[in-house]
């Protein structure tokens, strides 16, 4: 059960800078994962939820005279964002100016990704051991669009630089109007458990939206989450692989308090065929 206190938070509508969105539950972008037909998957259950494209190379968008297909937005498609990662302002100022005109409801900055091609080049989860270049980043694409500028991190390099409290303040004092928390370190990778106390110490440092983010792989786990944390919202990463529904799932408990008919083999096998 979601207590009242709770469910009258999640029925308001969620401000992030000047968006308003109804739903409080997030489909994450997954490399090689969140491409249009995926997100149109997520979409058909989850229709009020915010989408994310895969994350995109702000170099790669400055050196290529086509955009990227990553960032191929369809027309119908609403509260979409497009994540961006790279270390260089400039390039990223330059990206989030493209991706908005392609039809970006906010960008995404990428400062968690803890894969060693993106962290070696200064992207990812290494800006949380640059946050001069983070906030420099967010203050450059900030001023690039006029669209709300948020950011995906963790909450550390790893157990011994856990830094979160202070890289979120200077994420919210550069502009950002949203973060998202996985709630592991870098070295963590997806090792472990998501330690969602860390969520709940950066939202009472922060007055920007905070959504929670690990370790949610259930109606259950996403409730537990949002009472733990006191996050504005959750989003779903892990989870809906294979299985697109859950965003969907968590979306309708959270603002019926019912659950929706349990997914049956054959709408699996048609949502697999579709995909």
């Amino acid at each position: 059960m979601v207590s009242s206190q709770l469910q009258a938070k999640l029925l308001t509508p969620l401000k992030i800078g000047n968006l308003a969105i109804k739903s409080r539950v997030f489909q994450s972008p997954l490399s090689g994962v969140t491409d249009l037909v995926f997100r149109r998957l997520v979409r058909r259950y989850a229709p009020q939820s915010m989408m994310y494209t895969e994350m995109v190379s702000a170099t790669e968008i400055h050196h290529l005279k086509q955009l990227p297909k990553l960032m191929e937005i369809a027309t119908d498609e609403d509260n979409i964002s497009i994540q961006l990662f790279d270390c260089r302002p400039d390039f990223m100022a330059e990206a989030a100016q493209k991706a908005v005109a392609e039809g970006a409801r906010t960008i995404d900055i990428n400062m968690g990704c803890p894969v060693n091609k993106i962290t070696k080049k200064g992207g990812g989860s290494s800006l949380l051991r640059q946050p001069e270049i983070a906030q420099n980043i967010v203050k450059e694409v900030t001023k690039a669009v006029n669209v709300p500028v948020t950011v995906k991190t963790r909450i550390g390099w790893n157990d011994q630089q856990i830094n979160i409290l202070d890289f979120a303040k200077r994420m919210e004092d550069s502009g950002a109007a949203m973060l998202t928390i996985h709630g592991r370190t870098r070295a963590q990778g997806y090792n472990g458990k998501a330690r969602w106390e860390w969520i709940a110490k950066v939202k009472k440092v922060v007055s920007i939206p905070v959504i929670a983010n690990g370790d949610i792989f259930s109606v259950e786990a996403a409730i537990k989450c949002l009472e733990e944390t006191d996050a504005d919202g959750v989003m779903c990463s892990r989870g809906t692989l294979g299985y697109p529904f859950l965003v969907g799932e968590i979306e309708h408990f959270l603002q019926t308090g019912t659950r929706k008919p349990i997914v049956t083999p054959s709408q699996r096998l048609e949502c697999a065929k579709e995909h």
